[in-house]
């Protein structure tokens, strides 16, 4: 059985308590404080705060994003996931739960201008719009599964509803309170019934029984109703499924803060919005940060590894030939995305387990190998083949004649398309983001879904890319100058 000495999966030590969500856009879950930006808040961030001490550990929040969240938990990443999971036969299959913690329903949400659209069978012929893989979805697709829409981000549906896109939204309660705008409005009863677990890793029957008795031990002192009073989600479904029918003194504070905040940033202008901009500046440097070093390791994983690969290809024996162009092939014709879920998530199957910054720079080091082999492959079959005929008749080996002589002048030849790559690879470094990574891309992504602002915050971090890849970009016009005028079609960047 899991006690507190005992250093449980993703742990730092034995007091420790690690959990994980995706606090991106998850309003009124776990999410970034609009007031201020570093911290993190949220009903069931509130839980875990008071699970914590009832189990003598500290309660940890790991940030993961949310397709992410199960392939980590089984990972070994961390001890649980809290992430308003919803209590599926699917889900149930796949992890461990807990009790629910907080049980609720889907309500419809529609511009203030629309009517009519107060029931499910009534939205049988519009266009409606969920999160994917919801119970909402699953109960639009029996009723209309031609004119079902599903997001990733509850500010992107929110977003086309406002915008006209979409007729109407089924979400569940707490999200559609949380993001009502003066333009919005909720109609219609409670529509079925959801219930939140946490989620556990199948064999982590003891922590997760330890986990459940702390949750009821919530229940049953009032902790859970307090919580969730100041968030303005205690509903008659959780008296119902508690017993909990007491009236307590609570206001809504948190939810009340939240709602004021939204309303300065909706109506923010001018020094107001410059303001906010200067806040965003210590998130975005260390994203930028983050990006030019995984894209800096990476791209020198890249050249040494795409070096050995082109001479492999072109003067090795025939098993090292064909491994050569093996890989090339096979890595050329996969996805990057998908090799870098395979090295994080799947490799600890083999029992290689890699850190995510150490695996964000596997992943693209060994995909961008494949081209730059390319590259180099081509500037060898350039150099003319009386180079290495004269520096074997000097009495050179033919190893000496290709370090000195061959692959120096190839070299020469791709520098400015292997300068072009590291561009490249700067913007792609973003899809490591999948495996928890928090660079510039994925700062946008949480700093737009926080305050709503795509535009001005997406300029802020266009421009850091801009200033990152900028000297590069010179660097590349630079051996382009020097070097370039040889170059042949062929050795073009492949981006």
């Amino acid at each position: 059985m899991a006690t507190a000495g005992q250093q449980l999966p993703g742990g730092h030590g034995a007091d420790d308590l690690p959990w994980a969500s995706d606090g991106q856009a998850n309003v009124p879950y776990v999410f970034h404080d609009p007031v201020h930006e570093a911290r993190i808040i949220g009903f069931e961030y509130d839980i875990m705060k008071a699970i914590g001490p009832i189990m003598h550990r500290k309660s940890r929040f790991i940030q993961n994003g949310w397709d992410g969240l199960i392939p980590g938990l089984t990972r070994g990443l961390y001890a649980m996931v809290v992430d308003g999971i919803e209590m599926t036969p699917e889900h149930k299959a796949a992890v461990l739960f807990t009790r629910p913690y907080y049980v609720t329903a889907e309500r419809i949400v529609l511009r203030q201008d629309e009517k009519g659209l107060d029931s499910l069978a009534a939205l049988k012929g519009h266009t409606v719009g969920t999160i994917k893989d919801t119970a909402a979805e699953r109960m639009l697709l029996t009723q209309n599964p031609h004119g079902v829409r599903t997001y990733d981000e509850e500010t992107d549906l929110f977003s086309d509803l406002s915008n006209g896109r979409l007729d109407a939204v089924l979400i569940d309660q707490p999200i559609a309170l949380y993001y009502l705008t003066p333009s919005l409005k909720m109609v219609g009863a409670p529509i079925g019934s959801v219930a939140y677990g946490i989620a556990f890793a199948k064999n982590e029957a003891d922590l997760r029984n330890d986990v459940d008795k702390a949750l009821g031990v919530l229940m049953a002192d009032g902790t859970l109703h307090r919580i969730l009073a100041r968030w303005n989600l205690w509903t008659s479904q959780m008296a119902d499924y508690t017993g909990d029918h007491t009236q307590l003194d609570v206001k809504p504070v948190d939810y009340d803060a939240y709602e004021q905040a939204m309303a300065r940033i909706r109506g923010s202008h001018g020094w107001g919005l410059v303001k906010r901009y200067a806040s965003f500046l210590p998130a975005v440097g260390e994203g930028a940060i983050m990006t030019l070093a995984v894209s800096i390791l990476a791209m020198a994983l890249a050249v040494g590894m795409g070096l050995v690969l082109a001479l492999g290809r072109r003067y090795g024996p025939a098993p090292v030939r064909w491994a050569s162009t093996a890989y090339v092939e096979v890595v050329r014709g996969t996805p990057l995305l998908i090799q870098i879920l395979f090295i994080f998530y799947g490799l600890p199957s083999f029992g290689i387990r890699l850190s995510p910054f150490t695996a964000g720079v596997l992943a693209l080091g060994l995909n961008y190998a494949a081209y730059e082999a390319e590259n180099y492959r081509a500037g060898l079959m350039g150099v003319p083949r009386g180079q290495m005929e004269a520096a074997l008749a000097l009495n050179m080996t033919p190893r000496q004649a290709l370090r000195l002589v061959v692959v120096p002048q190839a070299f020469r030849t791709v520098v400015p398309v292997m300068t072009n790559d590291f561009i490249a690879l700067l913007k792609d470094s973003s899809l490591v983001s999948v495996i928890t990574l928090t660079e510039l891309t994925e700062t946008y992504v949480r700093l737009s879904a926080t305050y709503y602002d795509y535009v001005g915050t997406g300029l802020l971090i266009g421009l850091a890319y801009l200033l990152i890849g900028l000297p590069f970009v010179r660097l590349a016009h630079w051996a382009e100058k020097r070097m370039g005028k040889a170059l042949a079609p062929s050795l073009e960047g492949h981006h």
